[in-house]
């Protein structure tokens, strides 16, 4: 009986490693088919376009991608993602249900969120379909299944990972503050010296959401759906340390910087004590770069800070689909990341699981340089998953409405 049992249970393991070795040929068939028809098509890649390092790293892509694939890649630089979904949306009012002016959108939380609750997405999954997929490891990585508490559902592919950061000059500032009460009391104490992006621009609304994460006493309630009732009651935290934070603001409140660029730049200036991003190594490749003084350092607060995954996804009337996969699936290349992950070329966390590579491709990824002010994994410390998409706009509504120019 155990003789049979032990029959059975092999016969069961070898059958299934043959259908999981069949399906990896049918994928490569498939991707190989891919490629031919992608061959000469361009990709309208709609991506935010200010940061020059990944505009530069874009550009690399680009270029390996014509070169490889005969697929040419039109950066399409944007200021707000929310506006090609918009123009998404219109497309699919009027009718226009192929040859769409968006081929691959970079994208995440909430835009994704009202892309798949419009339909704008292709239709079928793909991502498990791409051969780069078998380097990721949804299990040690599951941000990768979910974007802000939203199942992607195989319609986007994951691109980076992504946790906030604060950077301060250490010196001219010894011990920064580690906690939103902290830095309550520090903005206090220290009029002028410290302010935010301004919502919605994602940096701004990533700091109302840390804020409101570390005083909110019923955190659950921010992983549902939010509506008048748990919003208000929810978020009250969030409006008293803002109102009593505004005057002592950079600028008394009244105006604020239009993306962590500008943010990064007033830091580098000596205009504030405490700048904001959302990639661990934004501040060493600020350095390498000559954008920062060499003294500036990076924290995170002691309860740990927002992270989240970010993705590639496809809309459902792109004009070149095949090549918008072709594209797609080389980000999300041990290349690719590698090279998204170097902080002198962006710094970017890879979404990629170490022992699914090679040891030369592992040791690759072992050997980047940090960067002197990068915090090694054991500092970054735990973090915080993001809220349901649905608190974004209504946060940013309530933001507006209270606090945007000047009021």
């Amino acid at each position: 009986m155990q003789k049979s049992r032990f029959y059975y249970a092999a016969i069961r393991i070898f059958f299934g490693m043959c259908l999981l070795f069949t399906k990896t040929i049918v994928n490569a068939d498939e991707f190989t088919s891919l490629q031919k028809e992608a061959k000469g098509q361009t990709v309208y890649f709609n991506a935010w376009g200010g940061d020059a390092k990944i505009n530069s790293y874009i550009g690399w892509a680009g270029k390996i991608l014509s070169k490889r694939h005969d697929i040419n890649i039109v950066h399409v630089k944007l200021t707000d993602t929310a506006s090609a979904v918009s123009r998404i949306l219109a497309e699919k009012v009027a009718g226009r249900s192929d040859n769409g002016s968006i081929d691959l959108l970079w994208v995440n939380g909430e835009n994704f969120s009202a892309m798949k609750q419009a339909r704008l997405l292709q239709e079928q999954p793909w991502v498990n379909s791409l051969p780069n997929w078998r380097y990721t490891d949804s299990e040690s990585l599951p941000a990768i299944l979910s974007d802000f508490a939203e199942p992607t559902d195989g319609k986007e592919s994951p691109w980076g990972r992504a946790q906030l950061v604060f950077s301060y000059d250490s010196a001219r500032l010894d011990s920064p503050p580690k906690s939103v009460a902290a830095l309550a009391e520090f903005i206090t104490k220290n009029p002028g010296r410290f302010t935010f992006p301004q919502p919605p621009d994602f940096i701004g609304m990533s700091f109302l959401k840390q804020i409101l994460l570390e005083l909110s006493n019923d955190n659950q309630a921010l992983y549902q759906p939010a509506n008048d009732y748990n919003f208000s009651k929810v978020t009250a935290p969030l409006w008293r340390w803002l109102d009593s934070a505004k005057p002592n603001l950079w600028r008394s409140g009244n105006t604020y910087p239009k993306n962590y660029p500008v943010l990064r730049q007033l830091l580098g200036d000596g205009e504030i004590d405490i700048a904001i991003a959302f990639n661990p190594a934004d501040a060493s490749a600020a350095i390498a770069r000559g954008e920062l003084p060499s003294s500036v350092r990076t924290y995170v607060h002691d309860g740990g800070t927002l992270a989240n995954v970010h993705f590639l996804a496809i809309p459902f009337n792109a004009a070149a689909p095949a090549a918008a996969k072709v594209v797609a699936n080389f980000m999300l290349s041990p290349e690719a990341q590698l090279k998204k992950a170097d902080p002198t070329v962006w710094g970017d966390p890879t979404v990629l699981s170490m022992p699914k590579l090679s040891k030369a491709q592992s040791k690759a990824f072992e050997e980047l340089p940090r960067g002197i002010a990068t915090l090694s994994d054991a500092e970054l410390g735990q973090t915080l998953a993001e809220p349901h998409p649905s608190w974004v706009p209504r946060l940013e509504a309530a933001w507006i409405a209270r606090y945007a120019s000047g009021k």
